[in-house]
């Protein structure tokens, strides 16, 4: 067996050669999810280490500052590596670029969370024993391995499942670096970290990407097995009582936002910040039963005019879980039914329909839209009991942020999947629609045997004008059937009675985006979008080198009025006008996306971009290129709110 660096804090496994050029695609994707993913997933990492024979609430303790980069734990031996980096295309060398300009700095920012009444790591002397009762091997060092608690109802109510959070606190390091303390039962207490890197040569030899802070055991037989470190570190690395405690230095600028780091907790852990399942301290701030309302009150956090509220529900969630009782509604995947308590407010000033899903562990999954009900005034929360929780967890993606069919390989699995999410719209909408019937009663029945005389009436004077009459005996008269007109003559009459009339013909304005019925959105991210085709006069594209300008104008549209954000959807068209809606993946002919009016790179995801800032009625999009590109593609774009 190859040898592991023995002289080095940090271990890296030795390679025969790189083969793989690329960060790990997690990283991007939780940088993508920014403060709400850090904060997501460690408080969840925490309530489901709670202790299982205490009835207190989990204490989280978050905390902001800085450190000199001397007490930082072999941090000069990350830097060596990371100085001997090469990027092999555009993102890692960008990557790259940015880590290697933090590495001059000598105060070190840094963000730490230190969970109390928890259980912390447990059999951290045995190191990487492979062993499923030892959590700490599984959380050091194995990756996409999920510890499963022994008591199913406990396995249940886990926030976790597919173990790759972790990894959300290394994307929030410029260096990609995390460290973790563990205190455990018995008082032992440890520290571990990981660098994710790439595939790089050091000294001569090629090594993997991923590096461990740990020491490591030769044995006679050649086999090598990590083991912790004994904590005996600067105090910012220091967990004196049971528990566990993550260190994020280099932390990114964009994750060192106090007042967003609150917003992330209230959003997503409300219900269980008001059932006293988790109390948090963020610096000296501390958001508990008693005083979450304070912050979410707040106009400083939260914006309070409810006719606001498009994209911040939190406000409307907590008033609508505090002052409604819930009513029972059931939903079926097609082969079993799941009963939910639902809470539901409507309110004609909310201009944003959304459910707050929520895990029994008391975090939400995420902001629910009901097909076709996106824009009702209504407010909900829906919560489960451990049946719905189960399957709850087995719908959700990995960031623990939707409910999604995608992750599902079993088609019989993603069936029902597909069928409980449109179900769940379905029987939230039949809510919808009877409180808006409450709200909205007719005044009763309506007398029209008047309006039927006049409408009678009147048809058989307009008869009479438009065709000749013919008379008979007595002075009686018959209406004259004529030829069949041609539709020439028929305008021509028609352009003649409006002059005789003296009326001017009215042409009706049509909105330029055209609503594409639901089952028609190919944006399976996001159920209940309103979507909408774009009119070829609203988009300018040009292209320039190794560039792409796309604008779109929705000033002259109505259903995007007071929108400040859309996604938007590509589709190919060929010469003929025939539209090939599933074939365009946008990373195969762009390499980023920046939306040139909020300043920030864009994410997507198959063909759709998300979330692009709308100002003043206007999108503005810049593509970078891939050499692989086809100038020559035409598309139609569709924008989905």
């Amino acid at each position: 067996m190859s040898q592991v660096l023995t002289q080095e804090k940090w271990k890296f496994s030795p390679i025969p050669n790189i083969e793989e050029s690329n960060f790990n695609k997690s990283l991007e994707r939780f940088f993508d999810m920014g403060v709400s993913g850090l904060v997501r997933e460690n408080i969840q990492n925490s309530l489901d280490g709670r202790l299982l024979d205490y009835d207190g609430p989990v204490v989280l303790k978050i905390e902001i500052g800085t450190i000199q980069k001397e007490n930082i734990p072999g941090i000069e031996e990350v830097e060596n590596r990371i100085l001997k980096l090469e990027g092999r295309n555009t993102y890692t060398k960008e990557t790259i670029s940015h880590m290697k300009n933090r590495l001059h700095q000598n105060e070190i920012r840094y963000i730490s969370f230190e969970d109390i009444n928890t259980r912390g790591l447990t059999g951290a002397r045995n190191g990487q024993s492979g062993s499923k009762k030892d959590t700490w091997g599984i959380y050091a060092y194995n990756k996409g391995v999920h510890f499963e608690e022994d008591s199913a109802d406990v396995e249940v109510s886990r926030g976790g499942s597919h173990e790759v959070g972790k990894i959300a606190s290394n994307a929030a390091s410029d260096l990609h670096v995390m460290y973790f303390a563990n205190c455990d039962a018995y008082g032992d207490q440890h520290l571990g970290g990981t660098v994710q890197l790439i595939e790089h040569v050091h000294n001569g030899q090629s090594y993997r990407s991923t590096g461990y802070f740990t020491k490591v055991q030769r044995y006679e037989s050649g086999n090598t097995r990590f083991y912790p470190y004994e904590n005996c570190f600067h105090p910012v690395f220091k967990k004196n009582t049971r528990g566990l405690k993550i260190i994020i230095p280099y932390l990114r600028e964009e994750y060192d936002n106090e007042k967003e780091i609150i917003k992330s907790i209230c959003d997503s852990f409300f219900i269980s910040i008001l059932k006293d399942k988790l109390q948090v301290q963020v610096n000296e701030k501390k958001i508990t039963k008693e005083t979450i309302l304070q912050y979410v009150k707040d106009q400083d956090y939260y914006n309070q005019d409810i006719r606001e509220a498009k994209k911040e529900f939190t406000p409307l969630y907590i008033d609508t879980y505090l002052a409604i009782q819930p009513k029972e509604i059931t939903v079926s995947n097609g082969e079993k039914d799941f009963h939910f308590q639902l809470y539901f407010k409507y309110d004609e000033i909310i201009p944003r329909g959304r459910v707050a899903v929520v895990r029994t562990i008391g975090m939400k999954i995420e902001d629910f839209k009901v097909a076709a009900n996106a824009t009702k005034p209504f407010n909900a929360v829906l919560i489960g009991g451990p049946n719905e929780d189960a399957y709850l967890k087995s719908l959700e993606n990995e960031s623990h942020t939707q409910l999604s069919k995608d992750h599902f390989s079993d088609k019989k699995l993603k069936r029902l999947a597909t069928r409980f999410i449109n179900n769940l719209s379905t029987e939230i909408a039949k809510v919808i629609k009877d409180a808006m019937n409450e709200n909205n009663p007719t005044d009763g029945l309506m007398d029209t045997q008047d309006i039927l005389y006049v409408v009678e009436t009147q048809f058989k004077k307009d008869l009479e004008t438009s065709l000749g009459t013919v008379k008979i005996n007595q002075g009686k008269s018959l209406v004259k059937s004529t030829t069949r007109q041609s539709q020439k003559e028929k305008r021509g009459q028609k352009e003649n009675t409006s002059k005789e009339r003296g009326k001017t013909s009215v042409t009706r304005k049509r909105d330029p985006l055209k609503r594409q019925k639901s089952n028609e959105n190919l944006n399976d991210d996001k159920e209940g979008n309103e979507r909408y085709s774009v009119h070829p006069d609203m988009v300018e594209r040009i292209i320039l080198d190794n560039k792409e300008m796309i604008k779109f104008n929705f000033t002259k549209s109505e259903q995007l009025a007071g929108e400040d954000a859309c996604d938007i959807s590509f589709s190919i068209i060929d010469g003929m006008g025939v539209e090939y809606s599933d074939e365009f993946q946008i990373q195969n002919s762009y390499q980023g996306i920046v939306d040139m009016k909020a300043g920030e790179t864009c994410s997507y995801k198959k063909n759709v971009i998300k979330n692009v800032q709308i100002k003043d009625g206007i999108a503005l999009l810049q593509l970078s290129l891939r050499k692989s590109f086809n100038r020559s593609l035409k598309f139609v774009y569709y924008v989905e709110v």
